[in-house]
């Protein structure tokens, strides 16, 4: 088999860099992935879609993330609704540090265009009423973010993509990256060879490894990140509830369950996206401590989902002079999902050498080499 490309990893940010090529004209484009669709990160996340960051670059990439989930089911022609709930975040402070900080973000997110707000415990109350008033001293808000279906949301890319003729293998691993004079040669799965000069590494929580196997470095590791849903009510909370000093994220998805997360500052890196008793127990304590009500609820299930984490939260996105031909849509710890449109439209450009829609100069790589990378991205949960 020959191709134009092959990109490794069938997630959310592979169909969406392998739909923006199609777009733009590409063909004998090949998307490989070991697991089944849905079946990596992107399946495992908690659907959220925020624009509320600390960083401008993350600030600009969810903005135009965000612009492109409104129209997503007109653009891709899916026949399904892509579910995508746009009632906010509401991010709460819980102390006079992160109430400080906040009013400095809503000044970067406003900059460029996104309508957030800052809110006092009065107004926060009136978005949450059952929000915990004695831990809670303020908060921000923007009513454009949201929630959306992962599942859907990527089959509409993958169905789009495949009517543009980009041809999908699942349950097909990835074994070795020939490189011949410094150059790809070949791809190499357990059922093929593909003659290609040009590979993305879209591979998520194996973003690392697929590096390796190209002979590329990547400042990336993987970590488990454990979520947990309740049974379904009667809708009680319409946004996102975020806090970043009590570790948790807490959202009513449309059909009336809970769904929520939080880190774990002592997780072992690597692959494990198990589920513990630490977890639920440390969740359930956060959750009903931000959010009191949510202590009558039952559990249903728990799972972990990898997050890829670059050095600066941020993701690492376009090409590398560590090899020709080799491009990168990886770390971005934990927030891959809200920001696909982005990642498909700007890898696409690099790839076809076309002007990119906005700067990625503080997103490539080699903002990494002798510690030149200055901002680090802290709004992660």
């Amino acid at each position: 088999m020959k191709a134009n490309i092959v990109i490794i990893g069938g997630g959310i940010s592979g169909v969406a860099i392998a739909y923006n090529l199609a777009k733009k004209g590409m063909k004998d484009i090949v998307v490989f992935d070991d697991n089944y669709m849905t079946g990596g990160a992107t399946g495992r996340c908690g659907a959220g879609v925020r624009q509320q960051w600390g960083t401008k670059g993350n600030c600009i990439m969810a903005k135009m993330s965000v612009d492109f989930f409104e129209t997503a089911q007109e653009e891709l022609q899916y026949h399904r609704d892509i579910e995508f709930k746009q009632e906010g975040y509401l991010i709460v402070a819980t102390n006079k540090e992160e109430d400080e900080q906040f009013a400095k973000n809503v000044i970067l997110q406003n900059s460029v265009g996104i309508p957030a707000k800052q809110l006092s415990l009065e107004e926060a109350l009136e978005i949450v009423p059952h929000l915990n008033k004695d831990i809670v001293t303020s908060a921000t808000f923007c009513n454009t973010d949201g929630h959306l279906n992962p599942f859907l949301m990527t089959d509409a890319y993958y169905h789009a993509a495949k009517r543009l003729g980009v041809k999908f293998f699942y349950n097909e691993k990835v074994t070795d990256i020939i490189v011949e004079n410094s150059k790809i040669t070949k791809v190499i799965t357990k059922n093929y060879e593909v003659i290609t000069n040009k590979v993305v590494n879209a591979a998520g929580g194996f973003s690392y490894e697929v590096g390796q196997l190209a002979g590329v470095e990547l400042p990336v590791y993987s970590e488990n990140h454990e979520i947990l849903v309740t049974e379904p009510i009667e809708k009680i909370q319409g946004p996102m509830v975020i806090s970043f000093s009590k570790n948790i994220y807490c959202q009513q998805v449309p059909h009336g369950s809970f769904i929520m997360g939080r880190s774990d500052l002592d997780v072992e890196r690597g692959h494990d996206i198990g589920s513990t008793h630490k977890f639920l127990d440390e969740m359930a304590k956060t959750a009903v401590n931000l959010l009191p009500p949510l202590g009558d609820l039952r559990v249903i299930r728990q799972w972990g989902g990898s997050y890829n984490v670059s050095p600066d939260r941020q993701p690492i996105i376009g090409d590398t002079d560590q090899l020709e031909g080799y491009y990168l849509a990886v770390g971005f710890s934990g927030h891959g999902f809200m920001f696909a449109p982005m990642t498909g439209l700007l890898v696409s450009e690099v790839i076809l050498g076309l002007p990119t829609t906005i700067d990625i100069t503080d997103l490539h790589i080699d903002r990494f080499k002798n510690n030149e990378t200055t901002e680090y991205e802290h709004s992660v949960v």
